[in-house]
């Protein structure tokens, strides 16, 4: 099975991926594309331009079409496109297209798993981690999450809530957790 934890930054993916592989100890975890990158030695600018969002969104594709089952990703292209849309990157780029591919990829994912900004908001996001970057893309992501026709999920509340909610869903849908 293919899981992806998808949400704006600063709402608790990374520590839900935590959760959910601590509970699930045969996945693997997948760090999100820009941590991935970076560990390549890749340097992002302060605020990612078009050609880093594209480079984002080539590496998440590639996490998802060559893993094998059993993984957990932290961040999915869904994410990345909705930074696309948000920051209005596409202006030279076709978004149909950007999004056909993005589905294309998606139809791997067994389970996608939303992570929206809660009221109140638990996570916080001081000035500096870009706030209404943050608002966009999560309005984005509410919009276009269930537009992909994927097993979803949204989960609310402290991280281990947000887990079982997850093991929950995948033992009502006899999805194999352990």
């Amino acid at each position: 099975m293919k899981i992806a934890v998808t949400g704006a930054h600063r709402v608790g993916k990374t520590t839900l991926v935590d959760k959910l592989q601590e509970s699930l100890p045969e996945y693997v975890s997948k760090a999100e594309a820009y941590y991935e990158l970076e560990e390549t030695g890749f340097v992002f600018s302060d605020k990612p331009v078009t050609e880093e969002y594209l480079m984002l969104l080539d590496h998440s594709v590639k996490q998802i079409t060559t893993s094998e089952n059993n993984v957990i990703f932290d961040r999915c292209p869904i994410d990345i496109l909705a930074y696309i849309q948000a920051v209005n990157e596409f202006k030279n780029y076709n978004i149909q297209s950007l999004y056909d591919r993005v589905q294309d990829a998606m139809i791997e994912i067994d389970l996608l798993v939303f992570v929206p900004v809660e009221k109140p908001d638990l996570a916080g996001c001081a000035e500096s981690d870009l706030p209404e970057l943050r608002r966009k893309v999560n309005g984005i992501l509410k919009d276009w999450i269930w537009d992909f026709n994927l097993n979803a999920i949204e989960v609310a509340g402290s991280p281990v809530a947000r887990r079982d909610q997850v093991i929950k869903y995948m033992s009502m849908r006899n999805e194999p957790t352990h």
